[in-house]
């Protein structure tokens, strides 16, 4: 591939980030990828700025990476901003590998980066025989259809240009243009996974296989046209994920791969979905499956996703002075009107003003074992049996506030309040609080 047919092959890209006038930042660490990366984005006219890591990791080398970085843009005008990282500090705090730590590093720092100067995208430098390496890594792993497509062109932010051209395509561009760049000498140690796939694997494939690469290719492009075409038929098989009638799903030949499918974006594995799927064919309801931000509930007729704004065990702090507005709306009224029970209900409960003394007053959610004396009741009897009496499902148990003062449960909001500081007939002072429900 020459100069030109390079250049066009870049320029013609189909999946391209909206420039709307604004900069592109370029992830340059100096190697012939990324300097390749940002000439040619140059040469088609955008307006650049370069991001370089420096990781020191490699000593003196680290050092003339960002030195050559540093030179290369005074070169070509273009404004370079450089980070130091302590790759030794992140991974005492969070774990993981010292690819993993250099990973959520460089792209958190460029994303800030790009916020900061009002880039439209970021681009990084890879390229085909890159995907290639994905492919075998995510297949050898385990992986479903999504994992075997590789890297997207363009993906939120990220901007990969370079995926349509192979590593022999970017160091005939960069001899044609006579442009010099750093090699990590790194890349030749096979102590990493990806480098061993890179130098030992993957040759002896296309030497045995010859043209091996472009099959692959082929295939993962064909890969991705499978996979956008299935996304178009779960979305429309199954349109609303926030209630998902079981009748319906479970009457699907492969329900939980339909399942996983439409909400595999929400963090939910295959072996969850597999689980609801059957847990909701056995009728088993109240089974509960959580991803870090959504609840999956199977319930008689449903399947309900919620997102967990609120951690089910974390405690609100509750003014009985002025109520509270979120998560749930609860409003107090310091009363001087003769109390009458008829002025309560399960949404308007009253209390003595003894309740003010209370050090400790917050709003929670059930957790097992809770205990509470309703009002009327002289004894106690577990929150779980009264949701039962209430006919609640699982959700609604789940969503269901309790009003704690100094360890005594005094209301399951909206639904009955406790026998606990009691309010005197014609009493003229007392709190009246009321829930209103969205």
């Amino acid at each position: 591939m020459n100069h030109d047919e390079f250049v066009h092959k870049i320029a013609n890209d189909r999946q391209q980030p909206s420039i709307n006038g604004k900069p592109v930042l370029v992830a340059l660490s100096g190697g012939a990828d990324s300097v390749a990366l940002l000439r040619v984005l140059l040469e088609l006219g955008h307006d650049c700025r370069a991001a370089h890591c420096n990781f020191h990791l490699r000593g003196a080398e680290s050092m003339r990476d960002e030195q050559f970085v540093r030179q290369l843009c005074q070169q070509l005008d273009v404004p370079l901003i450089v980070k130091d990282f302590d790759v030794a500090a992140w991974q005492a705090e969070h774990g993981g590998s010292v690819e993993m730590a250099c990973r959520q590093l460089r792209y958190q720092w460029f994303g800030q980066e790009s916020e900061k100067q009002g880039c439209c995208c970021i681009a990084v430098a890879h390229h085909a025989d890159d995907q290639v390496e994905t492919f075998f890594l995510n297949l050898l792993r385990g992986t479903g259809l999504r994992g075997l497509t590789g890297m997207e062109r363009l993906n939120h932010k990220i901007w990969r240009p370079l995926l349509t051209v192979n590593r022999a395509n970017i160091l005939d561009y960069l001899s044609s243009i006579s442009q010099d760049y750093v090699t990590d000498s790194t890349n030749a140690m096979n102590e990493y996974r990806r480098n061993r796939l890179r130098n030992i694997i993957l040759p002896a494939i296309e030497q045995e296989f010859p043209g091996s690469t472009a099959r692959i290719l082929d295939t993962m492009s064909n890969l991705s046209q499978d996979h956008e075409l299935l996304t178009s038929l779960v979305d429309r098989a199954m349109p609303d994920i926030r209630n998902i009638e079981i009748a319906q799903l479970c009457s699907h030949p492969q329900a939980a791969t339909l399942l996983y499918h439409r909400i595999r974006h929400l963090g939910f594995n295959r072996d969850q979905c597999d689980q609801a799927v059957e847990a909701a064919r056995q009728g088993h309801s109240g089974r509960q499956f959580l991803t870090s931000d959504y609840s999956l509930v199977v319930n008689r007729k449903t399947l309900v996703i919620e997102h967990l704004t609120v951690p089910k065990n974390k405690e609100i702090p509750f003014d009985p002075t002025i109520g509270i507005e979120s998560p749930v709306h609860i409003t107090v009224h310091h009363s001087s009107t003769p109390f009458s029970p008829r002025m309560c209900s399960s949404t308007r409960v009253a209390f003595s003003t003894r309740i003010l003394d209370c050090k400790h007053i917050v709003l929670r959610h059930w957790r097992r074992g809770d205990r509470f004396q309703p009002f009327g009741m002289r004894g106690s009897k577990l929150v779980s049996d009264l949701f039962n009496d209430l006919k609640l499902d699982h959700l609604e148990k789940q969503n269901a506030w309790l009003l704690e003062a100094d360890g005594n449960i005094v209301w399951i909001v909206g639904y009955r309040s406790s026998a606990h500081y009691p309010v005197a007939i014609e009493s003229q002072d007392y709190l009246m609080m009321t829930v209103t429900t969205p």
